[in-house]
């Protein structure tokens, strides 16, 4: 698998397209997150899938995360507490570990956007295109959808790569995307990159 990483120099690929991997690293310990995990597993060996598929294109993979209120940590030691420590979301944390050569943005907030660099880090790689997955479809990742919207990217979303609480839910915040921030909306099968 080809992973893009950086040149000796430590300058980023260059990239018209980028994977947004959203809140995937979650332990899943609130109220909702056992309908959550029920929803997410099948989503997540998708998008472990995609990932493999577009890193194989040079595609960056970039995880968006919520730092969970874990100001002191750097998204890979909160990804190593998260593994040692019993919380439901450990198996979509297995499913979705980052790889080397993967980046991240931690963010305090819901969008990917607000108070993170991922704006400067896309615009390092020279993305235009944005595919969007990750947890909750109708919370963060709708969030995220609407701030990019706003910056002018192209927005994917890989709809079998989302999920939110319940199907409904998750039904609704498609549209949505579709809808009002004119994203694609398809299967992660369905994609296809030259």
């Amino acid at each position: 698998m080809r992973r893009p990483g950086r040149s000796a120099e430590g300058e980023l690929p260059s990239a018209t397209v980028a994977l947004l991997l959203i809140d995937v690293i979650n332990p899943l310990e609130f109220e909702g997150g056992e309908s959550l995990l029920k929803e997410a597993l099948p989503a997540a060996r998708r998008l472990a899938q995609l990932k493999s598929d577009l890193a194989d294109h040079g595609v960056p993979v970039v995880y968006v995360n919520d730092n969970f209120g874990y100001w002191d940590l750097g998204f890979r030691e909160l990804v190593a507490l998260f593994e040692r420590t019993a919380n439901r979301g450990q198996p979509l944390i297995r499913l979705l570990a980052p790889s080397p050569g993967d980046y991240f943005i931690l963010k305090p907030k819901h969008s990917g956007f607000y108070g993170t660099s991922l704006e400067l880090l896309l615009e390092r790689f020279g993305a235009r295109t944005l595919i969007l997955t990750g947890f909750a479809a109708n919370i963060c990742v709708w969030f995220t959808a609407n701030d990019a919207h706003m910056r002018g990217y192209r927005l994917i979303v890989a709809s079998d790569c989302v999920v939110s609480n319940t199907p409904s839910q998750n039904d609704e915040a498609l549209g949505q995307m579709r809808r009002v921030v004119k994203a694609l909306v398809k299967p992660s099968t369905a994609l296809r990159f030259s």
